[in-house]
């Protein structure tokens, strides 16, 4: 397992996950971020830079060229292993996996050898201080990569994931996670769990705003990112990512409702 450790950290934090190749949302957080006065080594993304949208090349390229830090998600283990699927997790037959029959192999084909071998570089697991507060950095669950962990599931899944974190850097105060496209926080046996959600990708609820967190002292701030999500979708139609998702980032919904929990379905579509 390759763990990265990055001392202490600034004060301030941005935490984000899924840039999912929308070049537009990545490039408004940079915009956010530098109106905030917050450099990018105070930026931590979740992992799956790469994946729905129209632009996975030059979304890396960016996340590149700021000195983007970050963890690999199940999309860069399965880009850099030249896998066949996205890895995401999702039942065999599912709407989410014959949806991802189509933007899986678009992203597959465009990787570079170079991108390959960054994705491989990336870390599993960060830690990090902040304010005497130790906090690691994982992408879906520690057991595993692609655990779709959500805010209802009962606190014994938060504790084996806290519990295989712990087993494997030591005692932490906080767990930044992703994946599951939905931002959140709790606190479990005295452990701050927070889910940074997605850029990329709405998060189910009717507005095409996706979430990002601002950690600060101990605090998260669950933030709506705003950009040009018609640019986004359009780019989307323009290559033939027409699976649902281009949709998505239109009306707030997703094209399935596999993956949430009975509790989080609206009964709505993309």
């Amino acid at each position: 397992m390759n763990i990265k450790d990055l001392g202490q950290v600034a004060s301030e934090l941005i935490l984000y996950g899924g840039p999912y190749s929308n070049l537009a949302a990545l490039d408004a957080l940079y915009k956010i971020a530098s109106d905030m006065n917050v450099p990018p080594e105070a930026m931590i993304c979740t992992g799956d830079v790469v994946a729905y949208g129209s632009d996975p090349v030059k979304t890396v390229e960016l996340f590149r060229s700021r000195g983007g830090i970050g963890i690999a998600g199940n999309c860069e283990k399965q880009l850099a292993a030249n896998a066949g699927d996205c890895g995401c997790g999702f039942d065999a037959g599912s709407t989410c996996d014959v949806l991802s029959r189509g933007w899986y192999p678009y992203a597959d084909k465009a990787m570079t050898p170079e991108i390959r071998r960054f994705f491989a570089s990336l870390p599993d697991v960060i830690v990090f201080t902040q304010n005497k507060r130790q906090y690691a950095v994982i992408h879906g669950g520690m057991t595993d990569i692609s655990r779709f962990v959500c805010p209802d599931d009962p606190e014994a899944v938060f504790a084996a994931e806290i519990k295989a974190i712990q087993d494997a850097v030591g005692p932490i105060d906080g767990v930044i996670s992703g994946h599951s496209g939905i931002a959140f926080e709790m606190v479990i046996n005295g452990v701050h769990w927070i889910n940074a959600g997605v850029i990329g990708m709405p998060e189910h609820d009717g507005s095409p705003d996706t979430r990002y967190v601002v950690l600060k002292d101990g605090q998260a701030s669950i933030k709506r990112l705003s950009y040009d999500f018609v640019g986004s979708a359009t780019r989307m139609n323009a290559v033939g990512l027409t699976q649902g998702y281009d949709r998505a980032l239109i009306c707030g919904y997703w094209p399935s409702e596999a993956i949430l929990p009975l509790s989080m379905r609206l009964g709505k579509t993309a």
